[in-house]
């Protein structure tokens, strides 16, 4: 029973979807980036991490220059001598990793506890609830920056602090959704047919919430984006051998009064295309997948 709800109307949920032009664009836009990312080593000029191959004389280019070998730098050099181009496609590269693996494991963590929440009820539900309601009364950026200077900087470590700030999101939501579940007729139904706890939850009440926590995890995605780049703005985020683009932003940001805007402007640009198309995919995913509007 469950499963046909789910995949019957796909076909039209898509067509809803591809309704909205500005969908459509976000759409685009955001699997533009994510191919730019898988394919950064092969389409960049080079490795701007790789010392071997920056030149600190082609420093502070203006976009459109030329290295002394000939080199084109179409998007201009920073303090470094790194081609801003190749710099953004590495950026980019490491913001989606942090914010989807980050969105992924916090999914996770947070569909078991509210799923657990929800079907067990009683004083697990209220346990596991005032644990979330404790996580939430915390400002996001405080937790994130407490555990980013306790662990240090690091791939790994802000990864672990994004989980950590955002699980609590994605098991209330899904605590919601899985509580209206609970009490639908298929499920006494399983339960009358003595299924075990287990197959209950994840074969008949996980797949009804599914959508709920596609949206949730578009929006928290972008979150987590926007997040990461912040620490690494504050200069408390990811390493300077691994920049994101928010260490990018904040390493040309004393450079913007000299009237060296490319620097900090265009991984900016970049990353509030990333964060805006996400967001917008994350609304309509919102409005389409709602029943009250379907």
């Amino acid at each position: 029973m469950s499963g046909a709800a789910l995949t019957g109307p796909t076909p039209g949920v898509w067509r809803v979807f591809l309704r909205s032009p500005s969908a459509v664009a976000a759409l685009i836009v955001f699997s533009g980036f994510c191919a730019i990312a898988l394919l950064a080593p092969w389409i960049t000029s080079q490795n701007p991490y790789d010392l071997a191959q920056v030149d600190i004389m082609d420093s502070l280019l203006p976009p459109g220059s030329e290295s002394w070998t000939g080199a084109p730098y179409y998007l201009g050099t920073d303090g470094q001598g790194r081609d801003m181009l190749s710099a953004m496609i590495y950026g980019i590269r490491i913001s989606l990793l942090v914010g989807v693996v980050s969105g992924l494991i916090a999914l996770l963590v947070g569909t078991i506890v509210g799923l657990v929440a929800a079907y067990r009820g009683g004083w697990v539900d209220t346990v596991l609830m005032r644990i979330v309601d404790l996580q939430l009364s915390f400002p996001t950026i405080l937790v994130a920056l407490i555990l980013v200077v306790i662990l240090g900087r690091g791939v790994d470590k802000i990864i672990f602090a994004l989980v950590v700030v955002q699980w609590a999101y994605f098991a209330r939501t899904v605590r919601g959704v899985a509580l209206v579940e609970s009490a639908r007729e298929y499920v006494e139904a399983a339960r009358g047919l003595k299924l075990g706890h287990l197959r209950i939850l994840f074969l008949h009440i996980l797949p009804n919430c599914l959508p709920t926590m596609l949206v949730v995890a578009t929006m928290q995605m972008a979150a987590a984006i926007s997040l990461e780049a912040t620490l690494s703005f504050l200069g408390l985020g990811l390493p300077p051998t691994r920049p994101s683009l928010g260490l990018l932003i904040a390493n040309g940001f004393d450079y913007l009064q000299s009237g060296r805007y490319w620097i900090s402007v265009l991984p900016g640009l970049v990353l509030l295309s990333i964060i805006v198309s996400a967001n917008v995919l994350g609304d309509r995913l919102r409005d389409t997948l709602n029943p009250h509007l379907s």
